[in-house]
C-alpha cells in the first residue's frame, strides 16, 4: 500500500474526516479533544492536547504522517519535523476551505472517491439550508459569542454559516480575523448598539448560561434578549472546521433562524 497508514491527528476535524472517509484504520492516535465520532475516543490512543503536548507521546505511536491545524500547532509541527516526521499543517478558515481539506485528506489516504462523495453530500446540505433561508422575509441579525470573558465574536466559517442560514452576522468586520484576540469586543454596549435579533453562544467547551447574558448591564434592550432568542451550539458542532460545521452547526443555525421567523410571523 502506497498511502499513509499511521496518521497521528492533532486536531479533531481530521479524525472526524478520516472516519467519514472510511479510513479510520489509518489513524494511529488522536487529540484528546476529539469527540466525533464518539467511538474514536474508545478505539484510538489520545496523544496530544491542542496547543501543547509531549512530542514523545506522538512519536510513541510511530506515525508516518502527523496532521495539525493552524498556527497554534506550528511549534509542535516544527518539533516533529526536526525529529524527522512528515507533517501536514492545515489552515482552513472558510467553508470552502473545509471542503478542500476533505479532498486533500482523501487523497493522502487514497480515498478520492469517498472524498468526492462526502463533499457532494455536504454541498447538498449547504444547498438545502440556502434554499430554506430564501423563504424568509427579513434576515435576522445574529450575534455569535465564542467566549464570554472577554466577549469574543465568531470566526470566519461561523460568519459564513450565519449568512448561508439566512442571517446577518452582527460583527462581520471581526470575523475576518483568525486570531481570537482580534475578535474581542472590548465594550459590551457595542453589542447592544448592533441590536441582534438572535444570540448564539458557543463558549469553547464551557456550558452556556443564558442568565449571564440576560443580566448584563443594558442588554435587556437587545431584541434577542427581550424575545428570549438565546441559543447554544456545542463547541464541537461549530468551532472545529470539519464536516460538523455543515452537518451540525449550519443545520442548527438554520433551525434558529426558522424559529425566529415563525415567532415574527405570529406577532
Amino acid at each position: 500500500m502506497s498511502h499513509y497508514q499511521r496518521i497521528a491527528c492533532l486536531c479533531t476535524e481530521s479524525v472526524e474526516t478520516l472516519y467519514a472517509l472510511g479510513a479510520e484504520d489509518c489513524i494511529a492516535g488522536i487529540s484528546g479533544f476529539s469527540v466525533r465520532p464518539p467511538r474514536a475516543r474508545k478505539e484510538k490512543p489520545k496523544i496530544s492536547g491542542f496547543s501543547s503536548t509531549k512530542i514523545e507521546r506522538i512519536l510513541a505511536v510511530k506515525p508516518d504522517l502527523v496532521i495539525g491545524f493552524c498556527d497554534l500547532q506550528a511549534d509542535i509541527c516544527r518539533d516533529l519535523a526536526l525529529a524527522g516526521i512528515e507533517v501536514h499543517l492545515f489552515n482552513q478558515r472558510s467553508i470552502a476551505g473545509i471542503l478542500h481539506m476533505i479532498r486533500v485528506l482523501a487523497a493522502l489516504v487514497e480515498r478520492e472517491q469517498a472524498g468526492r462523495e462526502l463533499v457532494a453530500q455536504l454541498q447538498s446540505e449547504i444547498d438545502a439550508v440556502v434554499a430554506r433561508a430564501g423563504q424568509g422575509a427579513r434576515r435576522p441579525i445574529i450575534y455569535f459569542e465564542e467566549w464570554n470573558e472577554p466577549l469574543m465574536s465568531g470566526i470566519g466559517w461561523v460568519a459564513e454559516a450565519i449568512v448561508l442560514a439566512g442571517g446577518e452576522d452582527a460583527f462581520p468586520e471581526l470575523s475576518v480575523h483568525a486570531s481570537a484576540s482580534e475578535r474581542i469586543i472590548a465594550d459590551p454596549m457595542t453589542v447592544v448598539q448592533r441590536a441582534p435579533d438572535i444570540i448564539i453562544a458557543s463558549w469553547c467547551g464551557k456550558k452556556f448560561q443564558p442568565s449571564l447574558v440576560q443580566s448584563r448591564a443594558g442588554w435587556q434592550d437587545i431584541p434577542a434578549v427581550r424575545n428570549n432568542m438565546l441559543f447554544e451550539i456545542k463547541s464541537p458542532d461549530i468551532l472545529s472546521p470539519g464536516p460538523a460545521v455543515i452537518t451540525e452547526g449550519l443545520r442548527q443555525i438554520s433551525d434558529f433562524v426558522a424559529h425566529w421567523q415563525e415567532a415574527e410571523l405570529s406577532k
